[in-house]
């Protein structure tokens, strides 16, 4: 039994230094060591040993159980080592190599148009509002002077998710959330951005999602001179100091009386165009003094009260302030398109 344990040391030791990889140096161990290697074998056999020969015999088994693990020990070392560097080799980088330049982001040009708007508001004392885009029927249409079966409502071709339920056709809703909030205990100052859905067929100037952003302004003494000086402000922050602004009768069911603003046109500063039609004028938005049932169904006893209110939308203003004249380049997230109109909040595509 010692010249067998002997000579398992001797292979062994021989197939380690031969070995050129873990999973061969693994093989053997297990070949050896294992529960079923040849050294684990031989040792099993020690039972028909005499009681003399087991402690000799033993001793030399542990010897060479301890040389072999030893050796498979400093050859796994040294393995690991030959890997590493070879690795290091594979993976070795060129320091010398010029550098990627970073590309930064920036907003969006309709989210900078929106900002901008809601600086100037900001700067004339209106708040912020939000409200939710999967909107109730009275909020987004009987709320504000649509009764069910109006006429008006075939204006605004609508997503409904339920009879009750529907995506929002404008954001008008925050208006009449806000005002059923305070049920005319306070005055309301506030414009209200977001998206508004419809069923509109996509091409150059409709998207069935695009944004708008609506204010209201209630409080005592509330006069249309006010609603006029406030666009007149905003149209020359938004279009230039020489823009002109007028405003025409119109209809809509939540204001009375209502208007239509137009700005001067920046191309040929109202001497007719393509571009304004001949006429030197270019619709911006719509507008009117608050109905008084629309301000009596939120609370606010229209004897007292008066008030106006303003829909745009920053896609159209967007269009007509950078010439712009297909909507849906603005969500087709072409990099080519954005990158030229980083300097609207200096932002880098």
């Amino acid at each position: 039994m010692k010249d067998e344990l002997n000579s398992i040391q001797v292979e062994t030791l021989e197939k380690i230094q031969n070995a050129y990889t873990s999973k061969e140096l693994q093989d053997i161990k297990v070949a050896v060591l294992g529960k079923k290697g040849s050294l684990t074998s031989v040792l099993r056999g020690m039972g028909k040993l005499s009681k003399e020969e087991r402690p000799v015999v033993g001793e030399l088994a542990n010897k060479v159980r301890e040389t072999i693990s030893a050796e498979i020990d400093q050859k796994s070392n040294v393995l690991e080592e030959q890997a590493m560097e070879e690795q290091l080799k594979k993976e070795a980088i060129d320091v010398t190599l010029p550098g990627r330049p970073v590309q930064f982001g920036g907003p969006h040009l309709l989210t900078s148009i929106i900002e901008e708007i809601e600086d100037l508001f900001i700067g004339m004392g209106f708040e912020i509002k939000e409200g939710p885009e999967v909107e109730t029927d009275y909020y987004n249409f009987e709320a504000l002077n649509l009764p069910k079966n109006h006429p008006a409502r075939d204006m605004q071709d609508t997503f409904y998710i339920t009879n009750e339920l529907l995506l929002r056709t404008h954001t008008s809703p925050v208006q009449a959330r806000t005002m059923n909030q305070y049920k005319g205990t306070q005055a309301v100052k506030m414009i209200c951005p977001g998206k508004v859905y419809r069923r509109d067929t996509d091409d150059a100037t409709h998207s069935h999602q695009f944004t708008q952003i609506e204010g209201l302004y209630v409080d005592k003494d509330v006069r249309m001179s006010d609603l006029k000086g406030i666009l007149d402000k905003f149209a020359k922050k938004m279009f230039g100091q020489d823009r002109k602004i007028r405003l025409r009768p119109s209809f809509f069911p939540f204001t009375e009386p209502s208007v239509e603003m137009d700005i001067s046109c920046k191309v040929c500063n109202g001497a007719g165009c393509s571009v304004c039609k001949k006429t030197g004028w270019i619709e911006i938005l719509g507008a009117g003094m608050v109905h008084p049932r629309v301000l009596k169904m939120a609370g606010y006893d229209p004897e007292v009260y008066t008030g106006f209110a303003f829909g745009m939308g920053p896609d159209r203003i967007a269009m007509l302030k950078y010439g712009i004249d297909d909507i849906r380049q603005f969500y087709t997230n072409d990099k080519r398109f954005l990158r030229q109109y980083h300097h609207a909040k200096g932002g880098i595509l």
